[in-house]
């Protein structure tokens, strides 16, 4: 098949759907992007879902992050396809005073088990957060600490949250998985167990676990929750089996063992669009490939090292051999489409726009490497996962790019375990200079994943591996996150952004869209990054 032909199936099979809640070309690419499928009419009784990621260790909310959690566990306010925020559980959620947050909640919302969502139940819930282990802890770091004041319960469906200082982020997570709702009285006699394979979970979501449900290194079992509050699902069962190797991932969809999967890979792009095969539907998304430094000693953390890959690496070429043609040019670390529906988006938007848009300049690159009186007498290693033909040809660029101004790269490919382990274990980190990753932002904002890698980590710099430290950036993200006004908050970060740009803390290779691959007799899903926060199989079914 030539590439002409792959076009003009892609130009079919993509534009055919129209979408539940719009769609837009994609600036003369070859495709459309559309954010969720129109939705389904038809029962079905079972699907096969493959988690691209693998198998998830835990399903609580409060532990883990993954696409089969939305499904399961409602969040209290719902994040749609275009990445608007609109009610969920929650009737209402907002401040009534810069540091007030009051949450009313739906009366008609039941457990799985029939029992009434309560205030209880909210309280419990966002309090797994105020735990520094949760991952959602950054979310929640304004909140007045003292867990009897902090955040409690003032009336049968209302929940109020004080806050030590006003926090501009706040509403934007509580449509992520930050705020999932558990059981109370299930979760504390489950205790740590919950959301394990021998406990389970007691949510509210359109989908049910029951007991038995996930058979470890197996498959989890899923049933349609026939008294959903937001309606019931058209799928009866759905299944979610393992599959992280794309070559298998691609050969099993294609041939109907697997009915869809969410990230396939844009390599199997061919396959996808190819006769006979289902509908791959390409979706806003804000992800992004990139990398970063790995310690404060390693000449990676010096800016002008990194400023150097970044203006020896071609990013056209990027695009066309790693993700496939599937991805764009994006200035820095926060992408455009996280700012898109949220108030003062015109200010966000100028700020991206004065950014500087990579270009390859292999001269200033040699000059910046000298410059920065590094000793280079070592090779520089990066670290990738193990398998993942992504990340192995974005390492390969990297050596390649790196050979042309005088940076001798070296390729870790590390056995997944061993890689996840680096973003927690510092000793982990031990001899590597850069790590290779895919990011992404699951809730509206433009504040939480650049703090990861450039604030202090008493700020939620979780990720400031090179100890970055400029006082005035991080001023102007204090100032973003206590502003009580859009508008301040929107000048603050630009202004931070304007600084923290530059010193690439991560050198952002491409922005990529959501890969949504379903079986051509399905529809139905949210194909766009919101399904990471989102019940994103409750409109799926037959056409």
């Amino acid at each position: 098949m030539t590439v002409g032909a792959v076009a003009c199936v892609a130009m079919l099979a993509l534009t055919a759907c129209t979408p539940r809640d719009g769609g837009d070309g994609a600036d003369g690419k070859d495709f459309s992007i559309v954010d969720s499928q129109p939705a389904a009419t038809t029962p079905v009784d079972e699907v096969t879902w493959a988690i691209v990621e693998g198998e998830p260790a835990t399903l609580n909310p409060g532990a883990s992050a993954n696409l089969i959690i939305p499904n399961l566990c409602d969040n209290l306010l719902s994040l749609q396809p275009d990445f608007s925020i609109e009610p969920g559980i929650a009737e209402s959620a907002e401040f009534v005073d810069p540091v007030t947050f009051v949450i009313t909640l739906r009366d008609d919302v039941r457990f799985w088990d029939g029992t009434p969502v309560t205030a209880d139940d909210v309280v419990y819930s966002l309090q797994q957060n105020m735990n520094p282990a949760s991952q959602w802890f950054g979310a929640f770091a304004l909140v007045v600490p003292d867990a009897t004041a902090g955040i409690v319960a003032t009336g049968s469906h209302e929940v109020t949250v004080h806050f030590v200082a006003p926090d501009s982020t706040f509403r934007d997570a509580l449509a992520g998985q930050g705020s999932a709702v558990m059981q109370k009285a299930f979760s504390e006699a489950a205790g740590a167990a919950v959301g394990t394979p021998a406990v389970g979970l007691m949510c509210t979501g359109p989908y049910k676990l029951n007991p038995g449900g996930w058979t470890p290194g197996s498959q989890i079992v899923t049933t349609a929750n026939d008294d959903y509050w937001g309606g019931a699902p058209l799928v009866k069962t759905l299944t979610y089996t393992f599959v992280s190797d794309g070559s298998t991932l691609a050969t099993a969809l294609t041939q109907g063992e697997i009915d869809g999967a969410i990230n396939v890979p844009p390599a199997s792009r061919a396959a996808f669009q190819g006769d006979g095969a289902g509908t791959l539907t390409v979706g806003h998304s804000t992800a992004s490939y990139s990398f970063g430094p790995a310690s404060s000693t390693s000449p990676a953390a010096n800016p002008k090292i990194r400023q150097a890959l970044s203006l020896a690496i071609d990013r056209e070429q990027f695009l066309e051999t790693v993700v496939n043609g599937l991805g764009y040019v994006q200035k820095t670390i926060v992408p455009e489409f996280s700012f898109q529906k949220k108030e003062n988006a015109d200010i966000y938007q100028a700020g991206y726009d004065a950014l500087a848009t990579p270009k390859v300049d292999i001269e200033a690159a040699k000059k910046l490497v000298e410059e920065s009186g590094e000793d280079l007498s070592k090779p520089l290693v990066v670290a990738v996962p193990a398998g993942a033909k992504e990340f192995q040809q974005t390492a390969t660029i990297m050596q390649s790019a790196g050979k042309a101004i005088g940076l001798n790269i070296e390729i870790n490919a590390m056995q997944a375990s061993d890689f996840g382990a680096i973003f927690y274990d510092p000793s982990k980190r031990a001899g590597i200079d850069f790590v290779a990753t895919q990011g992404y932002l699951e809730v509206p904002g433009v504040l939480g994943y650049p703090s990861l890698f450039l604030l202090p980590a008493e700020m939620g710099g979780v990720f400031n591996w090179s100890q970055y430290d400029n006082p005035e950036v991080t001023a102007h993200m204090a100032a973003a996150r206590n502003a009580i006004d859009p508008a301040t908050a929107a000048q603050e970060f630009v202004a931070a952004q304007e600084i923290f740009a530059p010193d690439l803390l991560q050198v952002t290779l491409a922005g990529t869209y959501q890969l949504t691959y379903v079986n051509k007799d399905l529809t139905g899903v949210t194909t766009s990054v919101a399904a990471y926060s989102s019940p994103w199989a409750l409109h799926l079914g037959g056409k």
